[in-house]
């Protein structure tokens, strides 16, 4: 069985662009990071961006991860470790 799933872009019909109010944008984001991630689309990305795009793009996932997740929710959400305990 898959451990990851991006099945809110496949099922959000709601508006996505920002600024409308809080919820909209949360959507938004949501929606647009699961499209970047399809395996095509990163796959072409990657291979284009510079090293300081890449640089630049993992810095601000760890940096977001880091100020918003305990360890234990890195290990089970981002590392999808459920044998991980902190």
């Amino acid at each position: 069985m898959a451990k990851h799933s991006h099945d809110f872009v496949e099922n959000y019909s709601g508006l996505v662009g920002f600024g409308a109010d809080r919820e909209t944008d949360e959507n938004t984001l949501i929606y647009y990071l699961q499209k970047f991630s399809d395996d095509t689309l990163i796959t072409q990305l990657v291979k284009r961006m510079s090293a300081d795009e890449m640089e630049a793009c993992f810095d601000m996932l760890t940096r977001i991860m880091k100020s918003h997740l305990k360890e234990s929710e890195y290990h089970r959400l981002f590392l999808k470790d459920e044998g991980h305990s902190h």
